[in-house]
């Protein structure tokens, strides 16, 4: 019996089964879904204008593109005051923070966490020097009111563990994200 969720080291004498998944969307907007996120720093470079060392969240993002299928996107929240208005965004589209409002964010509650955002195709050169495309989130969109446009529901999804503080009721996210309705 093979198991399909294992991930690690393969051997030798190992079956492969998995082929290269990759989709690329067209440009424009699309739901999305917080699949896994990993904490870490954010190492500046020499080209960087954010100079200091920083807490950094790795997001991977399933974007749904309907009939074109689904893709994941790899979105670095780099916790810093140069990128406060893209952590500030993400939080808005995810229902975790109300416009105009302060929030310490709860990132316990963001693996799961459902929105709408934009996306561009990236073109770039790879290391050997061959033309390449990807997607790239371009900013975080607010919640509407209207229902989603594609056939996608959101699956309920527990955090990654519990919270060490409760976050006032209006801020903590139940059963989803407020204000945003599929």
């Amino acid at each position: 019996m093979t198991n399909n969720n294992f991930e690690g080291a393969l051997s030798w004498d190992s079956q492969i089964t998995k082929e290269s998944s990759f989709t690329l969307l067209d440009a424009g907007e699309y739901e999305f879904k917080v699949e896994k996120m990993e904490r870490g720093q954010y190492q500046p470079s020499e080209k960087s204008s954010i100079r200091d060392v920083s807490p950094q969240a790795e997001l991977h993002i399933k974007i749904f593109g309907g009939e074109q299928g689904n893709t994941t996107v790899i979105e670095r929240l780099i916790l810093h005051t140069k990128t406060e208005f893209k952590i500030s965004e993400f939080f808005i589209a995810i229902g975790q923070k109300q416009p105009g409002q302060p929030l310490t964010p709860n990132w316990n509650y963001v693996v799961g966490a459902t929105g709408r955002c934009e996306i561009e195709v990236n073109e770039y050169t790879k290391k050997d020097g061959n033309q390449s495309k990807n997607n790239r989130i371009t900013r975080f969109l607010e919640p509407s009111q209207q229902p989603a446009q594609a056939g996608w529901t959101p699956q309920q999804q527990a955090p990654v563990q519990q919270p060490t503080q409760q976050t006032p009721p209006q801020q903590q996210p139940q059963g989803g994200n407020p204000g945003f309705q599929f």
